[in-house]
């Protein structure tokens, strides 16, 4: 591909297709990266979370903010705090996993804050649920779990976390 020109979908919109590891930072053309995650999935909320959890665990939280950020433009209106929340967490692991202490700080406190202004709002309109665990996802937890990574990775000014073994349960039965 020559590299001076733009990527660009089938629609023609700007669309990087260069490959990305498992952190999703860009690889030179024709390196084999990892595989990306389809953009604009409809899932549920259970499926939502299943598949997110699966790659966070993986270590690769980069890909589990993108179905995070599906389920933040395709879902209602009242979990839209919630999905961004999550997606921001996602960034701030990915960011402290590539040493950027100062983002992924920043992006897990972040996520943390509109995760709590989500649970002080009443949650959503589920039915049956607590905000603190809107689809069975450990509210508190996360929030905790954010903040105390994000101290850490300040406090050790820039070392590269393990994504993998920094993965935060989503759910509190999980």
């Amino acid at each position: 591909m020559d590299e001076t020109r733009r990527d660009r979908d089938i629609e023609g919109r700007a669309h990087n297709a260069r490959p990305r590891d498992g952190l999703g930072r860009p690889l030179p053309y024709g390196t084999v990266g990892v595989e990306r995650q389809p953009e604009g999935v409809v899932r549920t909320p259970a499926e939502t979370v299943r598949e997110a959890q699966r790659l966070l665990d993986a270590g690769m939280p980069f890909h589990a903010h993108e179905v995070f950020e599906d389920a933040w433009k395709s879902g209602p209106e009242t979990e839209r705090e919630l999905w961004r929340g999550l997606a921001q967490l996602a960034v701030g692991l990915t960011h402290a996993a590539r040493g950027n202490a100062t983002g992924g700080a920043r992006l897990l406190r972040r996520g943390a804050a509109a995760l709590t202004e989500f649970a002080a709002s009443g949650g959503n309109a589920v039915a049956g649920t607590s905000a603190a665990a809107v689809h069975g996802i450990a509210i508190g937890s996360l929030t905790g779990w954010a903040t105390a990574l994000a101290g850490r990775v300040e406090e050790a000014g820039a070392p590269v976390v393990d994504a993998a073994a920094e993965a935060p349960r989503l759910r509190a039965d999980g």
